[in-house]
């Protein structure tokens, strides 16, 4: 959760970030600039899913997470205290850059460790409700960025939040690195000595299990790039609310920590159901709705831009949308053997992360400029959802009440 505030918050921000470091002759220029410059943490990201992933299943699970958080701390005090281009020119916007490289980096290396560990601590019948907090702890990082957002916006005036509101958003989450050191030094590592050494030994053996999976981890890479449209489509909705359908900055930020705060309970909601009926009809048929109710959701939004219809209609597609996505992480993290669990999850996941939701929210900006439509974003999240119901209905089933594992 904190490593997931830190990198998630800039995209809360982006407006004000923008203005600080990237100034330019239009709004849409410093918007784009910005939104560029929070995809730049993703282009670092499947490098950081090989190397710490890889590095995860060798060495252990816990070294993993202990590197990935420091170098997030790094990175997320070097971002909160660079001075604006006017202090400094055009080394602001470059140390901002190279730190978001670097938050990529270790988020990167972040997701494979975190999902395997909680697996491999999890009894068979309760993977899918303990993995569930993977997700949940993502949704639990969006809130609390959010709830900062509401906080924020509405004891400060515009001025006063672009000038130093956003900086204290971020420091809150630096604060907190050092607890998120010292608990990570506690946990008990889930790999073996014996197991370590023998997959330092056997080096090919990553890529020769991969291959018996390529099936699994060509519809998980699907499933992961619907999922990560749809989830940094609905990060991106403070920044859509208050440029495209001109609501107050509070309200904006209302919506988006009611909508992450649906998902959490959506993606435990999830866990809990994958352990009783199975991993694919929890993933398929919450996919479906979302799909039907897209649409008609972003229509209702868009002609009647209030905080009922931004409230109800955001907040169904989050609940919804988050049950299938904790039975895909168990799914596919059961499908994959211990000694490649780590680096294959941790790199399918980064490449889809990179090459999906680092776009994501670009692209939805410049629909929105091109066509001139409000309803722009909802096509773009139709054919993410479209792809994911796909992939899920040809995901093998790995849920102990389906498959009898004891």
């Amino acid at each position: 959760m904190l490593e997931f505030y830190d990198f998630i918050t800039y995209s809360f921000f982006a407006i004000e970030i923008g203005h600080t470091f990237f100034p330019a002759q239009s709004e849409y220029g410093s918007l784009m600039l910005s939104l560029a410059t929070f995809g730049a943490g993703f282009v670092t990201r499947p490098i950081g899913g090989v190397v710490l992933g890889i590095f995860s299943d060798r060495v252990g699970r816990r070294p993993a997470m202990l590197l990935s958080f420091a170098l997030m701390g790094a990175a997320i005090l070097t971002i909160a205290l660079t001075p604006s281009y006017a202090a400094i020119g055009v080394a602001a916007p470059i140390v901002v850059i190279a730190a978001r490289m670097v938050q990529g980096f270790a988020l990167g290396g972040e997701v494979g460790p975190t999902t395997a560990y909680l697996i491999e601590i999890a009894s068979p019948r309760r993977r899918g409700v303990v993995v569930a907090w993977q997700p949940a702890s993502q949704e639990i990082a969006a809130t609390t960025g959010a709830l900062v957002g509401v906080i924020l916006s509405s004891v400060m005036s515009p001025e006063m939040l672009q000038t130093y509101g956003w900086r204290l958003a971020f420091l809150i989450g630096a604060v907190c690195l050092p607890f998120g050191l010292w608990m990570r030094r506690t946990l008990p590592e889930t790999i073996s000595h014996g197991e370590r050494a023998a997959g330092s030994a056997e080096s090919s053996s990553h890529v020769a299990l991969a291959r018996r999976h390529v099936r699994v981890i060509v519809l998980a890479l699907m499933i992961l790039a619907s999922g990560t449209i749809s989830t940094y489509v609905t990060q991106y909705m403070t920044t859509y609310a208050k440029t495209t359908l001109h609501v107050s900055s509070s309200l904006a930020f209302t919506v988006s920590l009611v909508s992450n705060g649906l998902q959490i309970i959506g993606a435990v909601f999830g866990g809990w159901l994958a352990d009783r009926f199975g991993r694919k009809p929890i993933m398929f048929w919450p996919q479906l709705v979302v799909l039907v109710l897209t649409y008609p959701a972003f229509l209702w939004i868009v002609q009647a831009p209030g905080a009922w219809s931004l409230l109800f209609g955001f907040g169904i597609l989050s609940f919804i949308g988050s049950l299938p996505f904790t039975a895909f992480y168990a799914a596919f993290t059961e499908a994959l053997p211990q000694n490649i669990r780590g680096g294959v999850f941790a790199t399918i996941y980064a490449v889809a992360i990179a090459t999906f939701g680092g776009t994501a929210q670009l692209v939805v900006t410049w629909l929105l400029h091109v066509t001139g439509d409000p309803l722009a974003p909802s096509w773009y999240l139709l054919l993410a959802a479209t792809v994911g119901l796909i992939a899920m209905g040809l995901m093998p089933e790995t849920a102990p009440v389906k498959v009898g594992e004891r």
